[in-house]
């Protein structure tokens, strides 16, 4: 199966969506009905400060419990509107943000923020100048825009309704910011949504028939996310998560040849986003690369960079410990794969 395809589909009653290159599985969502989906928007109640991190725990709804990082000059009993920025760690609150973003495949409405803005990633100046004079005319607001990437292409039309939409949305749940008690304001997406979202590159062909994960080699591919070994080509790599970090163990294998270590370690670099995006891995990540010589670290270390720009999920390479270990950070947008799905498969 050559080119891009999204699947949506079901696993037993969660929502999904698999991204598929050429047959093979790049990216998948599922749904967690247990926790709030990163994107949704709340109005909290400020709980109590947290001394030391200048930050603030909120209550939200159902007895859940928020946590803002930058909380300085808020006391406890204001309503704030706040947004979750991804999955909270087993026992910890759920992190928020009150930059609060309403965002759609084509259009990112940012109150607060006024101005409009397009994409760098056009760099065609009669598309941009399009684009600004088409974002003029249907945009009338004190609430700032950005024009996403995937506008280039796009019909102008549709591109106008998603900005319309966004700041629809927008101006409603800006109107519930006050109150005195925590509501749920909006749900965030679900994978279905954003996959056509975010999944736009290469005008990727859409399966949406119930069961197309089965015939589609999904399902297989995600039962192969148990197992912590990923095979290379050149050697293999084990990602395991512990309960401090992300471990990570690159082996040669059986190749013993002078190029072995670097073509190996090369081959992870290029391999590691893909299995930390699949298996849903974040926080604090260590690599164990095969022993090289410090003029070939810096060769890995490209590979890593250019590796991780194409990822979606933001990862702030640290750099070598001195024990020889790379180690980054990992937002966590995602939670781990959820193996207990693994029986309905």
């Amino acid at each position: 199966m050559k080119g891009r395809t999204i699947v949506l589909d079901h696993i037993g009653t969660h929502e999904a969506a698999a991204y598929l290159v050429d047959g093979r599985l790049d990216d998948i969502l599922i749904d967690h009905a247990d926790a709030p989906r990163p994107g949704a928007i709340f109005r909290g109640i400020c709980d109590r400060p947290i001394k030391g991190q200048s930050g603030m725990m909120l209550r939200l709804p159902d007895g859940e419990t928020a946590f803002l990082r930058h909380g300085k000059g808020l006391r406890p009993g204001q309503p704030l509107l706040v947004q979750v920025t991804g999955y909270a760690e087993g026992g910890k609150a759920i992190p928020v943000t009150d930059r609060v973003l309403f965002k759609s495949r084509y259009a990112i409405v940012t109150p607060g923020k006024p101005g409009m803005n397009i994409s760098r990633q056009i760099s065609d100046d009669d598309t941009r100048d399009a684009l600004l004079a088409l974002a003029h005319e249907v945009f009338d607001s004190d609430h700032g825009l950005i024009l996403r990437s995937s506008c280039e292409g796009a019909e102008e039309a549709e591109i106008a309704d998603d900005i319309l939409a966004m700041l629809s949305l927008a101006e409603t749940v800006l109107k519930d910011a006050d109150g005195s008690a925590p509501e749920a304001l909006t749900e965030g997406d679900g994978p279905h949504i954003l996959a056509w979202r975010e999944w736009h590159k290469g005008q990727p062909e859409v399966v949406t028939e119930a069961g197309s994960f089965e015939t589609h080699g999904v399902l297989d591919q995600l039962a192969q996310l148990h197992d912590p070994l990923v095979p290379l080509g050149e050697g293999t790599m084990y990602v395991e998560p512990t309960r401090a970090l992300v471990a990570v163990d690159v082996n040669t294998g059986n190749d013993t040849s002078p190029a072995a270590a670097l073509k190996t370690n090369l081959a992870a670099a290029r391999a590691l986003p893909r299995a930390l995006r699949l298996r849903g891995l974040a926080g604090q990540i260590s690599v164990d690369f095969v022993s090289m010589s410090k003029a070939h670290r810096k060769q890995v270390e490209q590979s890593l960079r250019a590796a991780f720009k194409a990822d979606p999920i933001e990862t702030s390479l640290v750099g070598w410990s001195p024990m020889g270990l790379f180690e980054l950070q990992r937002k966590r947008e995602r939670p781990p794969f959820p193996t207990a799905l693994m029986r309905d498969l």
